[in-house]
């Protein structure tokens, strides 16, 4: 079936045509060297089919493209974010600019990229200076997840982190926890502290005041990483019966530290991750946890983009969207003293 005489040849059509992602189409798009030049003729081969009209790699544009900026490779949690985005941008006709696993310049150059409409960026690292500056250009940008405290007239989406951390907490001591360990994020990061103030508003609820030797951070929020920070509490002469993770990762780490002492989970202690990535679904015993609302997050980022870039006015410039408890089998009663 033929599209419409007129119609615009999206890049969410084209991925399904040529049987790749959307990210490798915006690839294309924007003739990018990464992609294989075989994927590039199948790309260009699924555009003609669909009656796509010229322009570089045989593709279609209503409007510049945007770049979309992270520091990471894109694999479970970024992935997902950046895919949104992308999915959103395609949405509203425009492609995406892919920059991911590492640092490319220095945001105070993307003025000068004229064939750029603006930026998303994902745990931008560096100075909140620079992005003071290039918001003083009145350059349109939106940052997921901030990595430091942002100026207040600087975009941002986020999850809500302290909520989330204090739900988590909040159901351990609704199980009768008491000394509950914390497993933080880098100690650089927003969403770290946010975090470690939520974990400790809700200890503060039951009357207790949080444990400095309880708290341990981790360089990167990996399982590796989770699990040493796990052994150190657990090795402590007074352990505590539960642990806050950082993540889902670090807290798969906790439940391998868990295994390793011969401790059961739940029974012997509780362990909560955070995301409600697929992970927490797939570990003995599955994670209760906190769910990020990924793709919402990406979707709101756009949509806040979108007016920017239009020369809208935007009221709520900081968007914190909810982190939803979900209890699964790691997290039970406090044991019962032997």
């Amino acid at each position: 079936m033929g599209r419409r005489p007129g119609s615009r040849v999206t890049i969410r059509a084209i991925a399904a045509e040529a049987g790749v992602s959307i990210a490798t189409v915006s690839r294309v798009v924007n003739n990018r060297d990464t992609v294989a030049p075989a994927t590039q003729e199948m790309v260009r081969q699924a555009a003609r089919r669909l009656g796509g009209a010229a322009m570089p790699g045989g593709l279609e544009a209503a409007a510049l493209p945007v770049l979309v900026s992270c520091p990471y490779k894109l694999t479970d949690y970024f992935g997902t974010i950046v895919t949104s985005v992308i999915e959103t941008l395609d949405l509203h006709g425009r492609g995406a600019v892919v920059q991911a696993g590492g640092s490319r310049g220095s945001l105070l150059e993307l003025p000068r990229h004229p064939g750029l409409a603006g930026a998303v960026l994902v745990l931008p690292p560096g100075s909140t200076e620079d992005l003071r500056a290039l918001h003083a250009q009145h350059y349109p940008l939106v940052v997921i997840d901030p990595r430091a405290e942002l100026p207040e007239d600087v975009a941002s989406v986020s999850a809500a982190h302290a909520a989330g951390a204090r739900r988590l907490t909040g159901h351990l001591t609704a199980l009768g926890h008491r000394r509950i360990g914390f497993v933080g994020g880098p100690v650089d990061w927003l969403a770290s502290s946010n975090r470690l103030a939520g974990y400790a508003s809700a200890l503060a609820e039951t009357g207790v005041l949080p444990d400095h030797e309880l708290v341990r951070h981790v360089t990167e929020p990996t399982a590796d990483e989770g699990r040493r920070a796990a052994l150190s509490l657990l090795e402590h002469p007074q352990p505590p019966t539960a642990i806050v993770a950082f993540n889902d990762k670090t807290a798969a780490g906790a439940l391998r530290a868990a295994r390793n002492l011969g401790l059961r989970v739940p029974e012997d202690l509780s362990v909560t991750g955070f995301d409600d990535s697929e992970l927490s679904d797939s570990t003995t015993p599955t994670l209760t946890t906190a769910r990020q609302p990924l793709e919402e997050m990406g979707r709101m980022a756009v949509s806040l983009l979108m007016r920017l870039v239009a020369g809208h006015a935007v009221d709520t410039l900081h968007v914190e969207l909810a982190t939803p408890l979900v209890v699964r089998e790691s997290t039970g009663p406090v044991p019962r003293p032997a």
